[in-house]
């Protein structure tokens, strides 16, 4: 087994530090909280840092990275069922966004994201807000191509009954069980 040294520190130092933004974003597209997210990507980078010296020799660290990260949130979602209880947002950080119907919009999308399960969450915003193709989801999600193409398909099926059968503001009303986002 090759030894970690100094210089494989650095370049992971680096890596972390340039691909930390964008996937702290994808993984509050899954969990919907900032500070959750930032939990799952620092779990992931660890899982990261673990496997970093074969990942250099291999390539594909933001890909490992990506999964890692949906993995973290996967498994924490399956923990958290039984001891955690989503809070409301906190009023005092307030987006300097002031567009009101940009955030009605977004505010509508996240809730009905929310009402997704897990798996169809994940495929949806790897595919569409991650931009992967079906292979790459597969990759990241450690499931059949098929498994992607069904999920996303549910998942998109849902999100478009929800937004026909519900007005905007009705979506973002939160339902037993969902988290405030």
């Amino acid at each position: 087994m090759r030894r970690r040294d100094a210089a494989d520190d650095a370049a992971f130092t680096e890596f972390a530090a340039g691909a930390r933004r964008r996937l702290r974003s994808t993984a509050y597209l899954l969990c919907g909280d900032w500070d959750r997210a930032s939990d799952h990507v620092q779990e992931g980078l660890v899982r990261v840092y673990v496997a970093w010296p074969r990942l250099v020799k291999q390539g594909g660290e933001l890909g490992y990275a990506r999964k890692a990260v949906v993995s973290a949130f996967l498994d924490a979602s399956r923990r958290r069922s039984s001891r955690e209880v989503p809070v409301e947002p906190d009023p005092s950080r307030a987006s300097t966004e002031d567009v009101a119907s940009a955030v009605a919009d977004r505010a509508a999308l996240m809730a009905a994201l929310a009402r997704l399960p897990e798996r169809q969450r994940a495929c949806v915003v790897l595919r569409y807000f991650e931009e992967l193709d079906v292979r790459e989801t597969a990759l990241a999600l450690g499931c059949s191509e098929g498994t992607v193409k069904s999920q996303t398909s549910r998942g998109l099926g849902s999100l478009r009954s929800m937004f026909e059968s519900a007005s905007r503001d009705e979506l973002t009303v939160n339902s037993a069980g969902s988290p405030s986002w």
